[in-house]
C-alpha cells in the first residue's frame, strides 16, 4: 500500500508556474542579473582623480640604456681635468663591477648656456639650447652596479624581486585620458637586463602593464603593436565575435560573482579592438610638417631612428597616454663604454641630441611641456677613474639625471657629487626619492598609492623615499 505524501503534489509545469512568483520572474531575474553584471564592470583605465592637485598629467621617460657618464655630460669636474692620470685621492667602493685605474679627464669641453648659465658638455649642443627648461639632478645614487639589477631598480624600485614598474603604478593611480589607447606605452624597449619586468605590472591588475611598441632590435619605423592587424576576419565579424564572448563572460560573472582577472580580460579585448583603428592612425606621421620632421632629425640617418621614437612620444602624449617610455639601446648596450669612451659617447649623443631637443621644443610650442614631465637618464653613471686606458666602469654611487616641464624647477642644478664625480655628496637623491618625486608631480602621494598583495600593502617606494621639494618649481 502506497504511503501518502505529507506534501501536496505539484507537476513540473505547476512548479515552474508558481515557484518564485512564476517562471517569467526567473527569466526576468536572469536578464536583470546579466545587466547588473555588465554595469558592474567599470573600465579600469578610466581617468582617476589624483590625491592632490597635480603639476603634471603625463610622463615621457627618455632612457639612455647602459649608463651615460655624468662627468662627460652635465656634471663638469675641474679637478678631474687637473689631476688626470693620477691615482684617485679617495677610497673606492668595496664592491665594484670591475677593476679600474687612475683618474680620467673628460675629452669634452663644458660651456655655459642660457640665462641660467648651466654647463653642458659639447656632446649635447642641441639640448644645451634648452638648458633653461632643465632641472639637472647631479646627486643621483642607486644600489646596484650591474645593468640588470640597476635597470630593475630604476623601473620598479627593486633590484631583487619582481615588482610593478613605475609606469604601471602611474596607470594604476591615474588611469588614462584616452580610453582608445593604453595608459602606458614603451617604445622600442630592450628585451635584456630585466626585459619585460621593466614594463610589467607584476601583481597589479593586468591592464596596468606597459604595451610594447616593437623592441630595441627593430627599427622605429617598423615598430608596431603585435597583432594590430587582422587579415583573416573583417571588423564587423570581430565585433560580432567580441559581443558573443562578452555575453558569455558576463553570464559567467553573473553566476560566479566578481572576478577581477576576467573583468580585466573583457576590457583588454575591447581595448585591443579599439586600438586596431587608433594605433595605425596615430603612428602615421605623414601629416607632420617638413619642419617638424627636420626638428626631430628624421631627415638624417644618424638621428632618424631615435627621432621617430621621440616624435611618437609627443603624439602619444598629446592623445592622452599617461606614461610613455622611449629607449635608446642596441645590441652593444649603447652607453656602456667600458672602453673607447670618446668614440662610443660621441656616437650615442649624436643619435639622441637633436631628437631630444626637438621633443622639448615641440612640447613647449604646443603648450604640452607645462603638464608633461620629461625624465632623462640611465640606470647609473660612469666612474671618473679609467677602466683600461680609455673607458669608464659602471657607477651607481653618483650620477646625473634631468627633468623638464611638469612642475620641475627649470634652469637649475640640484645636488652635487664630490670634487671628482664619484659619489653623490650634497642633497643626495636616491632612486626611491626620484620615484616619490615623479609621483608627487603627478598628484600622487607615494605613501598612499598602495596595493594589497600577499597579506601586505605594497608601494613603488617600498619603505623608503622622500619627495625632493628642491626640484619643484
Amino acid at each position: 500500500m502506497k504511503t501518502p505524501s505529507p506534501l501536496p503534489y505539484f507537476s513540473r509545469r505547476e512548479m515552474l508556474r508558481s515557484s518564485c512568483a512564476g517562471f517569467g520572474y526567473l527569466a526576468l531575474q536572469g536578464v536583470l542579473g546579466l545587466e547588473a553584471a555588465k554595469a558592474a564592470v567599470v573600465d579600469p583605465l578610466a581617468p582617476k582623480q589624483p590625491h592632490f592637485p597635480a603639476r603634471a598629467k603625463r610622463v615621457i621617460f627618455l632612457l639612455m640604456k647602459g649608463g651615460p657618464s655624468q662627468v662627460d655630460t652635465f656634471d663638469p669636474k675641474p679637478l678631474l681635468d687637473r689631476d688626470n692620470g693620477k691615482p684617485p685621492p679617495f677610497a673606492l667602493p668595496r664592491v665594484k663591477f670591475a677593476e679600474t685605474g687612475n683618474l680620467l679627464r673628460s675629452p669634452w669641453k663644458f660651456r655655459q648656456y642660457g640665462q641660467s648659465g648651466l654647463p653642458v658638455s659639447d656632446l649635447f649642443p642641441h639640448v644645451a639650447k634648452h638648458v633653461d627648461d632643465l632641472c639637472v639632478i647631479r646627486s643621483m645614487h642607486g644600489t646596484n652596479p650591474a645593468h640588470g639589477g640597476a635597470l630593475l631598480k630604476l623601473h620598479t624600485g627593486s633590484d631583487t624581486f619582481v615588482r610593478p614598474s613605475l609606469g604601471s603604478w602611474v596607470s594604476y593611480g591615474l588611469g588614462t585620458e584616452n580610453t582608445d589607447l593604453p595608459a602606458f606605452i614603451t617604445i622600442c624597449p630592450t628585451l635584456a637586463h630585466g626585459g619585460v619586468n621593466n614594463w610589467g605590472s607584476a601583481f597589479l591588475p593586468a591592464h596596468c602593464q606597459g604595451t610594447p611598441l616593437g623592441n630595441a632590435s627593430i627599427p622605429a619605423e617598423q615598430a608596431v603593436v603585435r597583432h594590430i592587424h587582422n587579415k583573416m576576419v573583417s571588423p564587423e565579424m570581430q565585433r560580432a565575435q567580441l559581443d558573443l564572448v562578452s555575453q558569455m563572460n558576463h553570464s559567467h560573472l553573473e553566476q560566479a560573482g566578481a572576478n577581477a582577472a576576467l573583468e580585466a580580460r573583457i576590457n583588454s579585448f575591447e581595448l585591443a579592438y579599439r586600438m586596431q583603428s587608433t594605433m595605425p592612425e596615430l603612428q602615421d606621421i605623414s601629416g607632420e610638417t617638413e619642419a617638424t620632421r627636420k626638428m626631430y632629425g628624421l631627415d638624417d640617418p644618424v638621428t632618424a631612428n631615435f627621432g621617430r621614437q621621440c616624435l611618437m612620444a609627443r603624439r602619444f602624449a598629446e592623445r592622452g597616454v599617461r606614461f610613455v617610455q622611449v629607449t635608446h639601446s642596441d645590441s652593444f648596450v649603447q652607453w656602456d663604454q667600458h672602453s673607447d669612451l670618446l668614440k662610443g659617447h660621441t656616437k650615442n649623443a649624436a643619435e639622441v641630441d637633436k631628437p631630444i631637443a626637438g621633443l622639448l621644443a615641440d612640447l613647449k610650442s604646443r603648450g604640452l611641456l607645462d603638464d608633461t614631465l620629461v625624465v632623462w637618464g640611465g640606470e647609473f653613471g660612469r666612474t671618473p677613474v679609467a677602466q683600461g686606458s680609455d673607458g669608464r666602469d659602471h657607477n651607481p654611487h653618483g650620477f646625473t639625471m634631468w627633468l623638464a616641464g611638469g612642475g620641475s624647477k627649470p634652469g637649475t642644478a640640484y645636488g652635487a657629487t664630490d670634487d671628482y664625480g664619484y659619489y653623490a655628496a650634497v642633497d643626495k637623491v636616491h632612486i626611491h626619492d626620484l620615484h616619490a618625486t615623479i609621483l608627487h608631480l603627478l598628484g600622487l602621494d607615494h605613501l598612499k598609492l598602495t596595493y594589497r598583495y600577499a597579506g601586505r600593502d605594497f608601494r613603488l617606494t617600498d619603505v623608503a623615499g622622500e619627495v625632493v621639494k628642491g626640484v619643484m618649481a
